[in-house]
């Protein structure tokens, strides 16, 4: 993975996430943790959760998973069974970009909408050539929270039915919508005092009012890049109590969640911003002792899973062989013989790879996904 300095990866988006089925995954070990590394994404659909990444002991960066269950987290490493995301953006070391701004330059913070903060902060520094214009700002804090609401996924698939609106409409599918993605997802409560209403649907979790916080603030966040793609949901923001006992999404625009103090506030102006993706193909098509052969590659930068596989025979679709491949990893290859009986005289042999476009590539990527053959018998 390149890690030129003020640049940012994005394996999928949070469009991508949201429209639900994600099938592509990035893993831990293609994340460089060395030094300062920013980042926030969501963990599988199996094992559901979010992810922050915080500065470690030894000067580079951890990443922590928080658990839709219980609001708690843990440390993630390589080879634990969950470390592979469906979501996740991440900077190189980014140390050197780093513009630390003194708490007290915020003024008055108490009760103040972060976003809106951190916003006019952006501003004010680039306005006094103290922070370089960037299309997208990673930022690190440590806030003091009256009380928060934090959200933690509990179901990546936020509904088929969104993608289904490309194509067609329906009434289910319009509902779902037009909900905002934070209602879909598990709820938690921090204050100083469990509120005590019995109907509260926002479970409380405890006293742990002091966080330390990753995230972005998009310039853009239509494009649904880092954060929802809604008008004005610029920031989106991740973290882990200091004590290390619970960790989540920050709904920092929640009614319940009202700020006391910032007590560290970095900036950092990405500069650059790349998108990671998977890249189906069907390589080497040939007939041979009965049989189609090919292999089914995978030339992107994700891994990929459940992947679907047809072999078609003179366009007859309605009997084509159907293959699944559970998983194919970024740089990988599957080799398949497929006997097939054919009568004498000339066939097209088509080999189709995701036919039923569940992968997300670009129009650019797709041309490889197919290939053909003529069979003379």
């Amino acid at each position: 993975m390149p890690d030129h300095l003020g640049d940012l990866w994005i394996a999928n988006t949070v469009s991508d996430l949201i429209q639900g089925d994600v099938k592509e995954h990035l893993p831990l070990e293609s994340i460089p943790l060395r030094g300062d590394v920013l980042g926030l994404g969501t963990t599988t659909s199996i094992d559901n959760g979010e992810l922050t990444f915080l500065p470690n002991d030894a000067g580079n960066t951890t990443i922590w998973k928080c658990q839709a269950s219980d609001g708690g987290i843990r440390a993630l490493h390589p080879g634990d069974g969950s470390a592979h995301f469906p979501y996740v953006c991440f900077s190189a070391d980014a140390s050197a970009l780093k513009v630390l701004l003194d708490p007290a330059e915020l003024g008055v913070v108490e009760g103040r909408p972060l976003q809106e903060l951190v916003g006019d902060a952006i501003t004010r520094l680039c306005r006094e050539g103290r922070l370089a214009e960037a299309p997208i700002y990673g930022l690190r804090a440590e806030l003091e929270w009256r009380s928060l609401v934090i959200t933690v996924a509990s179901k990546l698939c936020m509904g088929q039915q969104r993608r289904n609106t490309a194509i067609a409409s329906s009434e289910a599918s319009e509902g779902t919508a037009s909900r905002s993605i934070y209602q879909l997802l598990q709820h938690y409560r921090l204050a100083e005092q469990d509120p005590g209403d019995p109907v509260d649907p926002i479970r409380y979790l405890g006293r742990s009012l002091q966080w330390e916080c990753c995230g972005f603030f998009d310039s853009d966040p239509s494009l649904g890049r880092v954060t929802v793609p809604a008008s004005g949901a610029h920031l989106h923001l991740h973290g882990c109590s200091v004590d290390l006992s619970h960790g989540g999404h920050l709904h920092h625009e929640h009614p319940g969640s009202v700020l006391q103090g910032v007590r560290r506030l970095a900036l950092y102006p990405l500069q650059q911003v790349h998108q990671l993706a998977s890249d189906l193909g069907i390589e080497q098509l040939r007939f041979e002792a009965g049989a189609a052969c090919f292999s089914v590659v995978n030339r992107g930068a994700l891994d990929v899973s459940d992947v679907g596989v047809a072999v078609v025979l003179n366009d007859r679709y309605s009997d084509h062989r159907y293959l699944r491949l559970p998983w194919l990893a970024a740089g990988g290859c599957e080799q398949f013989s497929v006997p097939l009986c054919l009568e004498t005289g000339v066939h097209r042999l088509e080999v189709i790879a995701d036919p039923e476009h569940q992968i997300l590539e670009e129009a650019s990527l797709q041309a490889n996904n197919r290939a053909v053959l003529e069979v003379r018998c």
